[in-house]
């Protein structure tokens, strides 16, 4: 694998959303993306149900008893693209909540969007 990076693209707020978050959770979430960026995966990146195989990947953290979620693909245009950024505050045990579910769903659509166009 070469020294080259993929471009990585912010969609929606998530740039915005990943740095409000706790440093530690950041430090984790930019060494997922980097090693995304660079062809490689992080170990606690899993691929995101509902998305078809691996081309939805998530990153879960726990910092102090709340759970920070990142999502991205990997799989538009030799692009990182990060979807959204988020503490999960869903009671439903580990499930994703429907309206984040929908908000990666419009942002992935917006992603294949921006790719055709770029």
């Amino acid at each position: 694998m070469s020294d080259h990076l993929k471009p990585l693209h912010w969609v929606g707020s998530s740039k915005k959303d990943l740095l409000a978050m706790p440093s530690d959770v950041v430090d984790v979430f930019g060494f997922a993306l980097h090693l995304a960026q660079s062809g490689k995966k992080h170990d606690q990146a899993k691929p995101l149900k509902g998305f078809g195989g691996a081309s939805v990947l998530e990153v879960v953290e726990d910092h102090m008893g709340d759970t920070y979620r990142a999502v991205y693909t990997v799989k538009i245009a030799e692009r990182v693209y990060v979807l959204h950024c988020f503490q999960k505050k869903s009671t439903k045990g580990i499930e994703t909540p429907k309206q984040d579910i929908d908000l990666i769903r419009e942002r992935l659509k917006a992603a294949q969007a921006h790719a055709k166009g770029a």
